[in-house]
């Protein structure tokens, strides 16, 4: 292994003297900083500029004892400008030291921004390697419309769960926090002997060394930094495959594992309907994360392995995940303004099960979405504030919007579309103007009139 050379966290004064090129390299200045913030229309602050991440090789320990986390994050990056330094997003947690290339870098903390300075500029084009070693407590975020993300303690005092939307991740990782920089992962997670650590994608190796035991994950397909996860806890796991030889996992806490176990019996099921309207399932792996419901307020389709309190591990609220699969996961909103090409999709996918399997023409759920007030607070192409940006117009009225294209194209195109969406834009990012661009080149149609009325109208309209 290359040696590398750490240094010290500097004061914020000598750190502006550094990022201003006083560094004791004496190497020519002629890079910029990369931007604090990508400036997403309703997470300003979120994300940074001048680069983008290619790969993040994390190392965690964990002890639910002391509530103490170490962690070494190896960044893989690719400079996007000619860079004199560079943000990543951290919250609360200390950086203890920053190599980049294997160099010193000077670094800075300050709110939730780690600014660092290599020992010498990188130019447009260059890939480096960042890593930065940091230790701490791990905290809950709470969001603009007050749930909590981040790092949640379990209410049993037992483990913890990390969830990230839209910001959380940041509490127990540095990096960038935007949805636009995807990239691949691998997470290794050492706790005490015991206990579980599940994260995305396959599970490498599981190895026990004295009183603690190492969990190693690979997530192979590019993951938004919202959707990866750690859970950490007495899990019982169970793994199996598909007809078709997908992998399976699940991870159930004890205290609801038999209420669940029928359920996650079925994810194969729901994967396997779900491919025949989306296309192939984009990932190497599935599954679900199970946990009480003191634990997280919400399901949330966490990549590859959704996590569900037990009250929302439902036949409706598994195919809403399942499906975010393909719509949020694979194609990733490129900013959060975009969302509900996420949930008005995984929305419309509750409507076409409850179509196949319970009789309800989803003509029948449109009516009662059109019906809820709550629906036309906003158009769901432009949620007016981040305490919007999950509110109904986004899941419900979302999933309007998709009901009118299948009435106007037919439900030949409208499908073909539904899944050479998901095809064309796989593992990438898209936009809303994306969307409509592709639906009216698919189908030959102009469909101002419904991109106008129910995907950025202000009124509702008349019945």
């Amino acid at each position: 292994m290359e040696q590398r050379t750490l240094v010290r966290i500097l004061t914020p004064a000598v750190a502006l003297l550094l990022l201003a090129g006083c560094t004791d390299g004496g190497a020519g200045v002629h890079g910029k900083p990369g931007a604090a913030g990508v400036r997403d229309p309703l997470f300003r602050k979120l994300g940074n500029g001048g680069y983008d991440v290619q790969h993040y090789a994390l190392t965690l320990a964990y002890d639910p004892a002391t509530s103490r986390l170490t962690g070494t994050a190896e960044i893989t990056a690719r400079a996007t400008q000619d860079l004199s330094a560079f943000n990543l997003d951290l919250h609360k947690l200390h950086a203890d030291s920053v190599t980049v290339d294997g160099e010193r870098a000077a670094a800075n903390q300050a709110g939730d921004e780690l600014t660092v300075r290599p020992h010498g500029d990188l130019d447009k084009g260059d890939t480096f390697t960042a890593v930065v070693r940091y230790s701490g407590e791990p905290q809950k975020i709470t969001d603009a419309d007050d749930a909590k993300e981040g790092w949640l303690e379990s209410a049993d005092g037992v483990g913890a769960l990390a969830v990230g939307q839209p910001a959380g991740s940041m509490a127990w990782f540095p990096g960038n926090n935007h949805p636009s920089d995807k990239a691949t992962y691998d997470i290794t997670v050492t706790v005490p002997k015991g206990l579980k650590a599940v994260s995305n994608g396959q599970l490498e190796s599981e190895r026990t060394t004295g009183n603690r035991t190492t969990f190693s994950w690979k997530s192979a397909q590019p993951m938004a930094s919202y959707l990866a996860t750690v859970a950490i806890g007495e899990y019982e796991l169970k793994p199996s495959r598909t007809p078709t030889g997908l992998s399976v996992l699940t991870a159930l806490d004890p205290s609801v594992a038999d209420d669940s176990a029928a359920l996650a019996a079925r994810i194969p099921e729901v994967v396997k309907w779900a491919t025949d309207y989306f296309g192939k399932y984009p990932f190497t792996s599935v599954g679900a994360i199970v946990v009480p419901n003191g634990d997280v307020g919400y399901a949330l389709e966490t990549q590859t392995r959704p996590v569900f309190p037990a009250a929302e591990f439902n036949v409706e609220t598994l195919v809403h995940e399942i499906a975010h699969q393909w719509y949020g996961n694979s194609v990733t909103p490129a900013t959060w303004k975009d969302m509900w090409l996420n949930e008005g999709f995984a929305t419309y996918a509750e409507w076409l099960w409850a179509e196949e399997f319970d009789d309800i023409p989803a003509q029948e759920s449109f009516d009662e979405a059109f019906a809820d007030e709550d629906n036309w607070a906003f158009p769901p192409a432009d949620p007016p504030s981040a305490a919007k940006v999950s509110a109904a117009p986004v899941y419900g009225r979302g999933a309007m919007v998709l009901h009118k294209v299948r009435q106007e194209v037919g439900d030949d195109t409208f499908f073909e579309i539904l899944e050479g969406w998901a095809t064309a834009h796989r593992y990438g990012n898209a936009t809303t103007e994306d969307f409509t661009a592709y639906v009216e080149e698919e189908s030959g149609q102009d469909l101002s009139e419904v991109w106008d009325v129910w995907l950025y109208g202000k009124k509702k309209p008349a019945a």
